[in-house]
């Protein structure tokens, strides 16, 4: 049986200084696990005097999980939070009943050239914590698991791993890796969840000896242990866990209930979320 059950070609978007390339949701695979959105940036580079600017908005029912390759951002939310974030480190926010938040680049970075390339990604809520309250935990990137094995050095991000346990509270089983390989390098992904995907960033990721394209989120056959490798040095994510259920997504609101969408849409619309101390913008809500 192949270890490849499908592969996702994403959606590119090119913003103009950074191509934005979505993976999840996928009209033929809505989620993998918990995780119902995947977005890779970049790398893009900034000249002196452009930058990042997520003007804040809102969330429900999910987790936003934000990790940096090359780069920084500077996260500010609705529960008070800020904090800078730099490669190798996560940020995690629990939107719960709602959470309203921000993205820029810091003000040191914006009269220099910079890199951004990162993934973000929201993780789906069980259905008894789809109204839990808001809450935002940084974790250093010297904090999480890391270690090299047969060429390949990993980070643990999220959940558990060859007998290792990510400080990342979760809500669900979770798998979320980083993954750098060196050319002949060997990683066995037992088949420890019921749904997994790799992310190939770069070129050279091989799957069971067989080459993926760059940009590519390859879904795996459930049951199987996987063996990830490579023909040049190059880096993969690898993502997955146990489904939460169905969820509908509607702009940045997730719910097991359209109804609780539709009040979410009316409260942003009517200013009854909660604001971003320091911050006077927003991004209003669309018209489809």
């Amino acid at each position: 049986m192949s270890a490849v059950k499908q592969i996702l070609t994403p959606e590119a978007k090119d913003l103009g200084e950074v191509v934005v390339r979505r993976s999840l949701p996928d009209d033929d695979c809505p989620m993998v696990g918990p995780f119902i959105f995947f977005d890779h940036l970049g790398p893009a580079t900034f000249p002196p005097g452009k930058a990042i600017d997520v003007r804040p908005h809102p969330h429900i029912n999910l987790a936003t999980v934000t990790y940096l390759f090359e780069g920084s951002l500077m996260h500010r939310d609705s529960v008070g939070s800020v904090q800078e974030i730099r490669p190798g480190a996560v940020n995690w926010m629990n939107a719960g009943r709602g959470i309203v938040h921000s993205e820029r680049s810091p003000d040191e970075t914006r009269e220099t050239t910079v890199t951004l390339h990162a993934i973000q990604t929201w993780v789906a809520l069980p259905d008894n914590q789809e109204e839990s309250e808001p809450w935002f935990r940084h974790h250093a990137a010297e904090t999480l698991p890391a270690w090299e094995t047969s060429g390949a050095t990993v980070k643990l991000i999220a959940g558990e791993f060859c007998d290792r346990t990510s400080p990342v509270q979760a809500a669900s089983p979770i798998l979320y890796l980083d993954v750098q390989l060196t050319a002949d390098a060997k990683l066995a992904l037992p088949p420890d969840y019921s749904e997994r995907a790799v992310y190939a960033i770069d070129q050279g990721v091989l799957i069971d000896g067989n080459a993926i394209s760059p940009h590519r989120l390859v879904l795996l056959t459930a049951g199987q242990t996987v063996h990830l490798g490579a023909s040049i040095p190059t880096r993969c994510v690898v993502i997955g866990g146990e489904p939460v259920g169905l969820r509908q997504k509607w702009w940045n609101f997730v719910s097991s209930r359209p109804e609780r969408i539709e009040q979410a849409k009316q409260d942003w619309q009517a200013g009854r979320f909660a604001t971003v101390p320091g911050e006077t913008e927003f991004i209003p809500l669309p018209d489809d």
